[in-house]
């Protein structure tokens, strides 16, 4: 009966989030990237389409990186709002085992556990794909994925080569939706 009580209330919750990304089972453990070198990574990537998160309302959404001294990473989203105003989240990000320094915790408010941030992949000059992914209870889990790029589109045949690297680690691409990066020259600047 507890074991009901339990997939009831996550299929309620499932329901009320905006098409968030459910999936039955585990979290998949796709690779990272190997020889990740966090300080090519950082500076800002632009969101090139991306699995729906009811956190991201606006467009132009793009995230920058900054490396502190204490090794943390500093990160600040951003997005243009309906009403044209910009609205942005302060973070920290942390490799979370030195052997493995492509698998981040990032943290946006104090007190809360770190979401994973997994790069798969990146060449760190043009894109880069990330993997976020909680478990809850063993039954369901519930994924994110971005394609990003230093610019605010990619070739098409670039980005279908980063829909067999997601889908290689368990992502189902057909729910990947195009990120709305027209008329953001106000945010030039604004990071």
């Amino acid at each position: 009966m507890k074991a009901f009580q339990v997939l009831s209330v996550l299929l309620l919750t499932a329901a009320a989030a905006e098409a968030q990304s459910f999936n039955l089972g585990r979290c998949p453990q796709p690779s990272v990237q190997e020889d990740f070198n966090i300080q090519k990574y950082m500076g800002t990537w632009y969101e090139v389409e991306k699995l729906p998160a009811m956190f991201e309302k606006g467009t132009c959404n793009q995230a920058t990186y900054s490396l502190l001294a204490d090794g943390t990473v500093s990160v600040r989203n951003a997005e243009l709002l309906s009403d044209r105003t910009m609205n942005s989240v302060d973070g920290f990000a942390k490799v979370k085992n030195s052997s493995q320094p492509a698998i981040l915790g990032v943290s946006f408010f104090k007190g809360a556990p770190d979401a994973p941030y997994w790069v798969l992949s990146t060449d760190y000059l043009s894109y880069a794909v990330v993997y976020s992914c909680s478990d809850y209870f063993g039954l369901v889990h519930i994924d994110f994925a971005w394609i990003l790029s230093r610019t605010r589109a990619l070739p098409e045949d670039l980005l279908s080569v980063l829909h067999d690297k997601l889908a290689a680690a368990g992502v189902n691409v057909n729910h990947l939706t195009v990120s709305n990066q027209t008329g953001c020259d106000v945010m030039r600047g604004a990071i």
